[in-house]
């Protein structure tokens, strides 16, 4: 099942995240990666600036993924799902669920230039990588350079359907 989380279940997001974010140990640049990945404060700061909604099964909250309307676009920040549930669909219901509530043109993502298999995930859900990165980088989030500087950001135009 698929909801919107709510503020009091900050520290099963917080587990989500940062149990998730252990894949990027080695991968991302060093001085980027340490642990926790997303400190509880920040993660409560995030959670004031963006929605959360997280697939619930058997009653444990086993992947989030946070929705944020940003002028004229969305963005999808901090999709992780527990490492013992990824590849069984989550985090392909979740894109689909929010991509389901976007009021803008257009949806976007940034991840990290190396995380290989977060890129292929959107990719394979019709994101394509997009050339004005650090632009984007820098307009809609708000990131260090350093971070700017090891990231992309792939997007996709959302086509709703009019009624005549």
């Amino acid at each position: 099942m698929i909801r919107e989380c709510q503020s009091g279940e900050v520290k099963e997001i917080y587990a989500i995240i940062n149990e998730a974010a252990k894949a990027y140990e080695g991968v991302i640049p060093a001085d980027r990666y340490h642990q926790p990945y997303m400190p509880m404060a920040e993660l409560k700061r995030e959670m004031k600036q963006m929605t959360f909604f997280g697939e619930e099964i058997n009653g444990e909250l086993v992947g989030v993924m946070g929705f944020q309307p940003v002028r004229d676009i969305t963005l999808i920040r901090h999709a992780y799902v527990l490492p013992q549930w990824q590849r069984q669909g989550i985090g392909s219901r979740l894109l689909g669920y929010l991509e389901q509530l976007v009021a803008t043109p257009r949806l976007l993502v940034g991840t990290w230039a190396e995380a290989r298999w977060a890129i292929a995930f959107y990719q394979k859900h019709g994101f394509h990588l997009l050339p004005d990165k650090d632009e984007l980088l820098r307009t809609y989030w708000n990131i260090p350079q350093r971070q700017v500087e090891t990231s992309v950001v792939l997007g996709v135009d959302i086509k709703k359907e009019t009624k005549e």
